[in-house]
C-alpha cells in the first residue's frame, strides 16, 4: 500500500506548479499591451478563413448588407456594415440585387444609403459588439437579423474597433470612444439620421463603449441624446470585471486572489483601461436629471437585459450598475445602500416565471430598467426577442 507522502506528494507537486504558472499569468499582465489582448481580446478573429466583405456566408441577402469603411479623427480604418431592414429590402430587393456586391468605396450613391437617408420614418440602431472577433462573429449575425426582422424601419449600422478584424490599429479606452463618436457622427451627419431617431445597442465591452459614448455626446453644448439605450451583460467597472471574469467563460483572470483584497488592490493598480461603467452611468443619469430641454421630456431610457447562466460576466454586474443608476435619480441625502434597493426591487419586481424577472425605476428625467432572464449565456442572449423588444421600446419612448 502506498504512503500518505507518495500520494499526495505529486497532488501537491501539481497544484503548487498550477499556481506557479498563475502567478506567472498575472504577473504578466501588468505589462500593458499584454493587458489590452485580455481585456479586448481583439487579436482572436474568429472568422478566420471568411472574408468579412462577404455577409451572404451568414445568411445575409444580396447586398441586404453593405460594407464599407470609416475613417476616424485620428487617422483610423474602421470596417462597418450597414444592415437593411428586411421588410425595406423585400420592397427594394430587385434593384438591390442588381448593385455591385463586396467592399463599398462609395456608399452615398448606393441605394441602401439612399433608404436610410431618405426615410423619414427609418430608425436607427448603433451596434456597438463585445470583445473579441469580428462584425461576423458569434450570435452578431443572428442579433443582426432578429433586429432588423423585427420592426419594419430599423436599420443598423456596427463597427469593428479599431486593432478589430480588419480595423486598422490598436484598441485602448479613448481610441474605442473615438471610434463610436465617429460612427454616431456619421449617422447623424452624414446619413442624417437625427438622434431622436436612434437607439444605441451595445453587449458585454459594447456596452462600457456605449456608455462613455452617452455621457460624452450629453455633456457636449448643445447637448445629444439618443432615443434609448439596451446594454446586454454589462459590467460594473474593470476592476470588478478582474474579479469575477474568466476568458472563454474558463480562464479566471484575477478572481483566485480576490480572497485576498490588498493581493487585489495591487494588481488593480496596472489595469490601465478601467471603464468606469456604473459611474459613467450614474454621471450621465445625474446630467440629465438636471439638464433643462423643453422638447425632450424623456432624456433617456435604459434597459439593462442579463442571463443568470451568464459564465463570462455574472450577472451581478448588472445589479450593480442598476442600483448605481437608481441612486444617481436621487439626491444624495436619499441614496439607497445595496440591500434596501434590494427590499424595494422586491415591491416593483415583475416576474416572468421560466422567463425571469424585471424592474423599472422611473425618475424625472427618464427610466431604468433592469430585466433577468433565465437563459441566453454571454452571447446567444443577443439574438433573443427579449433584445428586440427593448430596442422597440426605447423607439416608442
Amino acid at each position: 500500500m502506498p504512503s500518505v507522502s507518495a500520494v499526495l506528494g505529486p497532488l501537491f507537486g501539481t497544484i503548487a506548479a498550477g499556481a506557479g504558472l498563475y502567478f506567472i499569468f498575472i504577473t504578466l499582465l501588468t505589462i500593458p499591451s499584454l493587458q489590452d489582448h485580455v481585456i479586448y481580446l481583439h487579436r482572436i478573429i474568429l472568422t478566420w478563413f471568411q472574408d468579412i466583405n462577404v455577409p451572404e456566408q451568414w445568411g445575409f441577402l444580396r447586398n441586404q448588407v453593405t460594407p464599407f469603411q470609416l475613417s476616424t479623427p485620428d487617422g483610423e480604418t474602421l470596417h462597418t456594415w450597414h444592415i437593411l431592414p428586411l421588410e425595406t429590402y423585400r420592397k427594394n430587393q430587385k434593384e438591390l440585387r442588381n448593385e455591385p456586391v463586396g467592399l463599398c468605396h462609395n456608399l452615398e450613391e448606393r441605394l441602401a444609403f439612399r433608404l436610410l437617408k431618405d426615410d423619414p420614418d427609418a430608425r436607427l440602431v448603433l451596434y456597438l459588439h463585445g470583445a473579441a472577433g469580428t462584425l461576423g462573429s458569434g450570435w452578431r449575425p443572428q442579433s443582426y437579423r432578429a433586429i432588423s426582422a423585427a420592426a419594419a424601419y430599423v436599420h443598423i449600422l456596427a463597427i469593428d474597433y479599431r486593432g478589430f478584424g480588419s480595423s486598422t490599429g490598436w484598441p485602448s479606452e479613448a481610441g474605442l470612444l473615438t471610434d463610436a463618436l465617429t460612427l454616431a457622427n456619421f449617422a447623424m451627419n452624414t446619413a442624417g439620421i437625427p438622434p431622436e431617431r436612434t437607439v444605441i445597442f451595445a453587449q458585454s465591452l459594447g456596452t462600457a463603449v456605449s456608455i462613455s459614448l452617452a455621457h460624452h455626446l450629453a455633456t457636449q453644448s448643445p447637448p445629444t441624446l439618443f432615443a434609448g439605450m439596451v446594454l446586454v451583460a454589462p459590467f460594473a467597472d474593470v476592476e470588478l470585471l478582474t474579479e469575477t471574469y474568466k476568458v472563454a467563460g474558463t480562464i479566471p483572470l484575477l478572481s483566485p486572489i480576490a480572497y485576498f483584497p490588498k493581493a487585489l488592490r495591487f494588481f488593480n493598480r496596472f489595469i490601465i483601461s478601467k471603464w468606469p461603467s456604473k459611474d459613467k452611468l450614474a454621471a450621465f443619469i445625474r446630467y440629465c436629471e438636471h439638464l433643462k430641454l423643453a422638447e425632450r421630456e424623456t432624456k433617456y431610457d435604459i434597459t439593462l437585459i442579463h442571463a443568470e447562466d451568464d459564465y463570462d460576466i455574472p450577472w451581478v454586474h448588472s445589479e450593480v450598475v442598476f442600483w448605481h443608476a437608481v441612486n444617481a435619480t436621487r439626491d444624495p441625502e436619499a441614496a439607497l445602500s445595496f440591500d434596501q434597493l434590494e427590499n424595494e426591487k422586491e415591491q416593483r419586481r415583475v416576474m416572468l416565471g421560466a422567463g425571469g424577472w424585471e424592474v423599472e425605476w422611473k425618475a424625472r428625467a427618464g427610466v431604468v430598467r433592469e430585466q433577468i432572464v433565465k437563459h441566453g449565456l454571454h452571447d446567444r442572449i443577443m439574438s433573443y426577442p427579449v433584445v428586440s423588444l427593448a430596442i422597440a421600446s426605447a423607439f416608442h419612448s
